[in-house]
């Protein structure tokens, strides 16, 4: 995930890149060329427990691809925190990777630099067709009612995994099922040293992740019907302060977190110190360190009342990264091969497996493999309680305007500072202004 200087830093980047996009690197006519059909560069994301750990899946995978071909693939692992800065500054300079992978919520402020190619019929023709994927992936890969600017390549959900003995020896019974229930679990679990659960307090994209859930179960929104930045409604200012509440006023989570930005969380976890985490398809994460998969269990993220569904019972965010091919590639016939390689049905299920995410596309989707209590959770909150962010320009802005203010929020929680919805308020105002004019 993004640091706050990287994702700081990416708003003033993404301005000077919209501007620029007009006049972006590759031919003459903005296009790409095949000027070098026997290599590619490829930017992936930092998916596993370390870039290291990625190499170790991706590898053998590009080798592969290398001896079907003949392309050699150059892999670099970049981190959440530099990645999104990287590509902005590649869309403004014109000198990027061929292929990269970007997150789903990015896409449509990506699509809006011109620097990534459009995947309109003909060009998802090449890779097998547009019907291949889920609609729910495909629903995260650009704006409305244009070409999709990436292509689905893992898809993701958020769950609620519980610490099975850690629930036992507080006497809880049954994963929670509404947020009353997780603070009345939470409570039981944090004494002796360790917590109910823990958040990225100091990570801006995972703050509007759950500040985004937690306003559609409101019944609210962060944008109007028709684009507009609206983050002061009263049902996205009691969303926030319900989501900082659960370090200011609950104390089921430690005001430590308020610095977290690194998957700290996780590890948290994965070593006993809490007894929940909310996390998009955790389960290689957790196993790489030393985590059994016995020691927990996976249940839907909670909701306000009821159990997750459509509507204000939305649980998650349709998560996941995609794949996008630079539109200045000197490989355009390499890239889309890339791309054909990378979302075949074979990779999807190789690939998936190792990051214990979902396949978008329906038949790998569809492999025994993928039918675990785990997976089962994820496919059908995909399915029936998830929501894409708003695939408007402005999202990356809007990632980082709220996700630090609801930071600073949390670091006015960890400092004992009260959090009132008139803090929320005026924070959320705050960031609504930093937005770009029209």
């Amino acid at each position: 995930m993004r640091s706050i200087r990287a994702a700081a830093t990416g708003a003033v980047m993404l301005s000077l890149a919209l501007a620029a996009s007009a006049c972006g690197g590759g031919s003459s006519a903005g296009g790409g060329s095949n000027d070098s059909p026997k290599e590619l560069t490829y930017w992936a994301s930092n998916q596993g427990a370390s870039i290291e750990a990625d190499k170790k899946v991706l590898q053998p995978e590009l080798d592969k691809f290398e001896k079907q071909t003949g392309i050699k693939v150059k892999l670099e692992v970049v981190p959440w925190s530099d990645l999104l800065n990287r590509i902005l500054t590649a869309t403004t300079s014109g000198q990027g990777p061929d292929v990269l992978n970007i997150g789903n919520t990015w896409s449509a402020s990506l699509q809006a630099t011109g620097g990534l190619l459009p995947w309109d019929d003909e060009q998802f023709e090449k890779i097998g067709g547009k019907d291949r994927f889920v609609d729910s992936a495909l629903g995260s890969t650009g704006a409305e009612g244009q070409p999709p600017a990436a292509v689905p390549l893992y898809s993701m959900a958020y769950a609620l995994y519980y610490n099975k003995q850690m629930f036992a020896d507080a006497g809880i019974d049954a994963p929670p099922a509404t947020w009353d229930e997780f603070v009345a679990a939470g409570k039981k679990l944090s004494k002796d040293g360790k917590w109910g659960t823990a958040m990225e307090g100091s990570n801006p994209s995972e703050n509007v992740h759950h500040a985004y859930v937690f306003a559609k179960q409101h019944g609210a929104d962060f944008f109007t019907a028709d684009g507009k930045p609206d983050f002061t409604g009263d049902g996205v200012v009691t969303a926030v302060k319900q989501y900082v509440d659960l370090m200011a006023k609950d104390k089921v989570i430690a005001p430590g977190n308020a610095e977290y930005a690194q998957n700290q969380s996780v590890s948290d976890f994965a070593k006993g110190r809490t007894g929940m985490l909310l996390w998009q398809s955790a389960s290689a994460n957790l196993k790489s360190q030393g985590m059994s998969e016995d020691a927990y269990g996976i249940a839907p993220v909670p909701v306000q009342s009821g159990s997750p569904g459509p509507g204000k019972q939305v649980n998650s965010m349709v998560a996941g990264i995609n794949l996008a091919v630079f539109k200045n590639t000197d490989n355009l016939d390499g890239a889309t091969e890339f791309v054909k390689f990378m979302t075949s049905d074979a990779e999807q299920k190789i690939l998936n497996t190792a990051y214990s995410s979902i396949p978008p596309v329906k038949a790998a989707q569809a492999d025994p493999a993928f039918n675990t209590p785990a997976n089962a959770v994820l496919k059908d909150t995909l399915a029936n309680s998830a929501v894409a962010l708003p695939q408007v320009p402005d999202e990356s802005q809007f990632e980082t305007a709220v996700g630090t203010a609801v930071k600073d929020l949390f670091a006015d929680a960890a400092a004992g500072r009260p959090v009132t919805t008139h803090s929320v308020k005026a924070a959320l105002t705050k960031a609504q202004q930093q937005m770009p004019t029209k």
